[in-house]
């Protein structure tokens, strides 16, 4: 850590400290939620915000929150130039259900990609081609020594498809459940990915190929037993839902004020 950045966390753990030792708050209290995420449109031009919004804020509460066991997420859509007013120290919760669901402060650096549907997601025809293994040959992109060698399927689902990470948009991680399709609750329409919370940037093994670049060393390292600054390259948030899963906040492409839903995959 730099000087600075340890000073920081130096002064946020003392502040914690301090709200520890003041004692639970009163039951009907109410409990700050805290920040997620803050996207802007300048740097994620695709993503869509209604009227004049041009910012994105996404807060939970950090408490498991039933049918899922899971934070309760809630949208904002504002314009940044109306926010003035800004809290030199935002409030925080006295406890979390887990350590996971408090976000550790960080920078994003947006970066797109291309990336393809999960296997679950490919239509029959679509399958077939992925699981023919003299296609990836005659293209010269699949490496008959990878440990997929005899499963085209499970190197095009780690290379190639449902890129990991925090991500705007893009496809789905499906995993604890088969494609299920979310529908809004107002209009009917069907819902599409705004944003997946992830436990991990990428994978472990072979997974690590989704590692920026400038991070291809780091990630490296992790895999082997590495470390930077006392914590994984793959988990500069520090967020954990579930040991390994996603959050996915889904929207309704027609309104993005419609209420919006979210899984754990």
């Amino acid at each position: 850590m730099t000087p600075e950045e340890a000073a920081v966390k130096e002064r946020n753990a003392a502040m914690l400290a301090d709200r520890l030792a003041a004692g639970p708050p009163p039951a009907d209290c109410p409990v700050p939620m805290l920040p997620v995420a803050q996207l802007y449109l300048r740097d994620i031009p695709l993503l869509r915000l209604p009227g004049q919004a041009d910012l994105l804020q996404i807060l939970w509460c950090p408490y498991d929150h039933d049918p899922d066991h899971k934070p309760s997420t809630a949208l904002f859509w504002r314009s940044a130039a109306e926010v003035v007013d800004i809290l030199a120290a935002p409030p925080e919760p006295y406890e979390v259900n887990d350590e996971g669901y408090l976000p550790e402060p960080c920078v994003l650096a947006p970066e797109a990609i291309t990336e393809y549907p999960n296997s679950p997601d490919l239509s029959p025809q679509m399958l077939a081609m992925v699981e023919d293994r003299s296609r990836w040959q005659a293209a010269g992109a699949y490496v008959g020594s990878s440990e997929h060698a005899d499963c085209p399927r499970d190197f095009y689902d780690v290379h190639l498809a449902d890129a990991p990470g925090w991500k705007v948009g893009g496809w789905p991680p499906w995993g604890r459940t088969d494609p299920a399709l979310r529908y809004c609750t107002v209009c009917d329409v069907q819902m599409v990915p705004l944003l997946t919370i992830a436990s991990h940037e990428w994978d472990g093994g072979e997974g690590h190929s989704w590692a920026p670049r400038e991070e291809q060393a780091a990630a490296y390292a992790a895999n082997t037993g590495g470390s930077c600054c006392g914590q994984s390259p793959s988990r500069p948030t520090k967020v954990e839902v579930g040991s390994t899963d996603n959050m996915q906040i889904y929207v309704c492409p027609a309104s993005p004020e419609h209420p919006h839903t979210d899984m754990i995959q």
